[in-house]
C-alpha cells in the first residue's frame, strides 16, 4: 500500500487492558482533559499500534463477523448469513486494511499540519488519528443492532470528527481558530481511504455527499465550512457537546457517583440528541397514529411502550393488521426520542443506498426533505416501505402485498403531517 512499519516493538511490553479501558473512558467521555495528556506521553508507532491500535480496531471487525456469519442480515422476510469461511477472510482483510487506514490518515495529519500553522510530527499524527477514530471504532458494535445499528456507527463517526477538532490543537499544536479548516481536510481525504476500504471488503459507501462537507476557498490555509453542510452541522452539534464535556470534568473531579452518573447521562444524550434532552412520546401520544384499519384491513393487536435508561428515552407503537384472506400487514411507529440526533446526521449526510438482485431491490433515499428506505421482493410479494418524519419519528410498514406501490399508499394514508408536527414535543434544548 506503499508504506511499511513494525508492529513488534524493541522490547515486550504486556498489553494492559485495564488502561485501554480507560484510555477508550477518558477519550469519549471527558476529551478536553483527556488530549493534553495524550500529547504529553511518550510513544512510539509501533507501540501505539501494539498497545492500543491493534487492540481496539478490531472491536467493529468482530462485530461485524458475529452480525454477517452468526446472527445474520434480514431483508424481504428471510435471514442471510455470511459462510463463516467467507466472513472470516473478509474480517482478515478488513482487519489489515484498517490498520493501513489508519497510518496513511496519520501521514495525511502529518502532511497537513504546516498549512494550517501546526507542527510535523508522525507519532502525534498517528496518536490524532488513533484516539479520535475511537468513537467510530466503539460505535461499530452497533451493527448488531437491528435498524439502529447503522445510525449508531454514524453517530460514532460524528463524534470522532468532534474529538480530532479539540485534538489538533493539542497534539499537532495548530492554533484553535484553524481546527475546523484543518478537521475538515483530514476527514474528507479520510472518508476517500474508508470508502475504499469499504469497497474492497465488500460493503456499500455512500459518501457523496460528505464530500460537499466543506467549501475550499484559496489555499489550504484558508479553508471555510459552509453552515449547512454535514460538516457545519457537526460543528454547531460539537458545540453542545462542549457543554455536556464540561459537566462530565467537573462531576469527575467532585468524587460524587451520582453526579458522574447524571453527567453520563448528559453526554449521552447530548451525543444522541443532537445537543437536546428529549422525552419521548408517551404510549397513549402514539396510539392515536395507529388506525383501527390500514389498507383496509382490521387492527388484530396492538402494543405501545416508552423504555429508557440514563435519562434517554425511545417509544415505539406497534400493530398488525388482518384479513380473512390471509394477508396480513404490521405498523411500527417509533419515537427515537433522546436518539433523534442520529436522524438529523442521517439527513445531514443524505444517507443513500440502491441494490438490486435477481429476487427485487433495496434502497434508502430522501425524498420531500424525508429519508425514505423501502424493499421488496418480487418472488414472495413481501416488502417494507419506511420514512422518517421531523429527524424524529420512523413510520414502517412490512408484509405481504400486490406490489410496493400498496406499502407506500398505506404509510402516505397514515396522519404523517399530525405525528410530524410533534417534532418539538418534549425537546429541551441543550
Amino acid at each position: 500500500m506503499g508504506f511499511s512499519f513494525s508492529l513488534i516493538p524493541t522490547r515486550e511490553i504486556p498489553v494492559d487492558i485495564n488502561k485501554i479501558i480507560g484510555r477508550v473512558q477518558n477519550i469519549l467521555l471527558t476529551p478536553k482533559t483527556e488530549w493534553p495528556v495524550i500529547a504529553n506521553e511518550p510513544a512510539t508507532v509501533a507501540d501505539l499500534y501494539k498497545n492500543y491500535i491493534a487492540i481496539v480496531a478490531a472491536i467493529p471487525i468482530i462485530a461485524q463477523f458475529i452480525k454477517g456469519s452468526l446472527i445474520g442480515y434480514g431483508a424481504f422476510g428471510i435471514t442471510v448469513r455470511t459462510p463463516i469461511g467467507s466472513g472470516l477472510v473478509a474480517a482478515v482483510i478488513g482487519y489489515a486494511l484498517s490498520l493501513g487506514v489508519v497510518y496513511l490518515m496519520s501521514l495525511i495529519i502529518d502532511a497537513l499540519a504546516p498549512n494550517f500553522g501546526g507542527q510535523k510530527n508522525q507519532v502525534q499524527a498517528l496518536k490524532v488519528a488513533a484516539y479520535a477514530w475511537t468513537a467510530s471504532w466503539i460505535a461499530g458494535i452497533g451493527v448488531i443492532v437491528p435498524w439502529l445499528g447503522w445510525l449508531i456507527a454514524l453517530a460514532g463517526f460524528a463524534y470522532a470528527i468532534y474529538l480530532m477538532f479539540i485534538g489538533l490543537p493539542e497534539t499537532m499544536k495548530c492554533p484553535p481558530e484553524k481546527s475546523a479548516g484543518y478537521t475538515a481536510v483530514s476527514v474528507i481525504l479520510g472518508i476517500v481511504l474508508s470508502w475504499i476500504v469499504a469497497i474492497v471488503v465488500g460493503g456499500i459507501a455512500g459518501t457523496g455527499a460528505l464530500m460537499n462537507a466543506a467549501s475550499f476557498n484559496g489555499s489550504a490555509d484558508s479553508v471555510t465550512i459552509d453552515k449547512d453542510s454535514p460538516l457545519g452541522k457537526l460543528g454547531a452539534w460539537s458545540k453542545k457537546m462542549e457543554s455536556a464535556g464540561k459537566q462530565m470534568e467537573a462531576a469527575q473531579k467532585s468524587g460524587d457517583a451520582d453526579a458522574q452518573s447524571k453527567a453520563m447521562g448528559a453526554i449521552v444524550g447530548a451525543a444522541l440528541g443532537g445537543g437536546d434532552a428529549v422525552e419521548a412520546l408517551a404510549p397513549d401520544q402514539l396510539k392515536p397514529f395507529v388506525p383501527e384499519t390500514l389498507a383496509g384491513l382490521k387492527r388484530s393487536d396492538f402494543s405501545a411502550e416508552r423504555s429508557g435508561a440514563m435519562g434517554l428515552q425511545v417509544s415505539t407503537a406497534q400493530a398488525t393488521y388482518s384479513g380473512d384472506d390471509g394477508k396480513s400487514l404490521h405498523l411500527e411507529v417509533t419515537d427515537t426520542g433522546s436518539a433523534k440526533g442520529l436522524m438529523g446526521i442521517a439527513s445531514w449526510a443524505a444517507v443513500q443506498n440502491d441494490r438490486e438482485t435477481d429476487h427485487g431491490y433495496e434502497k434508502t433515499y430522501k425524498q420531500d426533505g424525508r429519508l425514505v428506505h423501502e424493499e421488496w421482493n418480487n418472488q414472495d410479494k413481501h416488502g417494507e416501505f419506511s420514512i422518517v418524519l421531523g429527524n424524529r419519528f420512523t413510520v414502517k410498514v412490512s408484509g405481504n402485498a400486490d406490489s410496493i406501490d400498496q406499502l407506500k399508499a398505506a404509510v402516505a394514508s397514515l396522519n404523517l403531517a399530525g405525528l410530524e408536527a410533534l417534532k418539538a414535543h418534549g425537546v429541551k434544548n441543550g
